[in-house]
């Protein structure tokens, strides 16, 4: 009974990390979405609804964080290398931090999201996050590694876009608006958003780090 009970903490505790982080990322991609839909609310006090909804996600995410980290002080052995866990959780929660300030700084700064370039942002963002949970929930079965290299591959592109996303809208930003504190407001809120899509790539970096370790 002792001996079982000693060669238990050897035991990789597989199905657990890969649960917690297929809850971060399920989390990611609701506040992708839900981003979506604060940028297309017109209504302010709506926004704030929504903004409510994405700090829930945000601190649950936390709580899965912090889950992600004890485990790895609790066990020896991991489905992967301890390292690669740590930089993975960390990324998946600068990616739901990020989204959570962008949608923040919009009610913050009181800026009306009805602008080409947030729409544009937005819409990168829900792409980049659904990515994201693909290429995370296929970490389970890496014999099976087509759908997670498809994803890794939209994960990039999407931060490409996001970098000219980020330029066009700073151009056309500085075009435009006349009222120079406006500028400061949405450019603020652009860099936000971009940083989102930076986030994206640095969870697929991980990933790719580890589908070279192990697969």
């Amino acid at each position: 009974m002792a001996l079982q009970s000693f060669l238990k903490i050897f035991m990789p505790k597989n199905k657990t990390f890969f649960e917690l982080f297929e809850n971060v990322a399920n989390n990611v991609a609701k506040m992708g979405s839900l981003l979506k839909k604060v940028v297309a609310e017109p209504d302010f006090d709506q926004r704030g609804i929504l903004i409510k909804e994405l700090k829930d996600l945000e601190h649950e995410n936390d709580d899965y964080t912090h889950k992600v980290f004890t485990e790895l002080g609790r066990n020896f052995i991991t489905p992967f290398d301890r390292e690669d866990i740590h930089y993975l959780a960390s990324s998946l929660d600068d990616v739901a931090d990020y989204i959570y300030a962008a949608g923040k700084k919009i009610n913050f700064y009181h800026v009306d999201p009805n602008d080409t370039g947030m729409q544009k942002f937005a819409d990168l963002i829900e792409q980049g996050a659904e990515q994201v949970r693909i290429a995370v929930t296929e970490l389970r079965d890496m014999k099976k590694m087509q759908k997670m290299r498809e994803a890794l591959v939209k994960i990039n592109s999407i931060e490409n876009q996001g970098d000219d996303a980020f330029d066009f809208s700073i151009e056309k930003l500085f075009e435009t608006e006349p009222d120079a504190k406006e500028v400061i407001k949405k450019r603020e809120i652009y860099q936000v958003m971009e940083i989102v899509t930076d986030k994206c790539e640095d969870v697929s970096n991980v990933i790719e780090s580890i589908l070279i370790k192990y697969a």
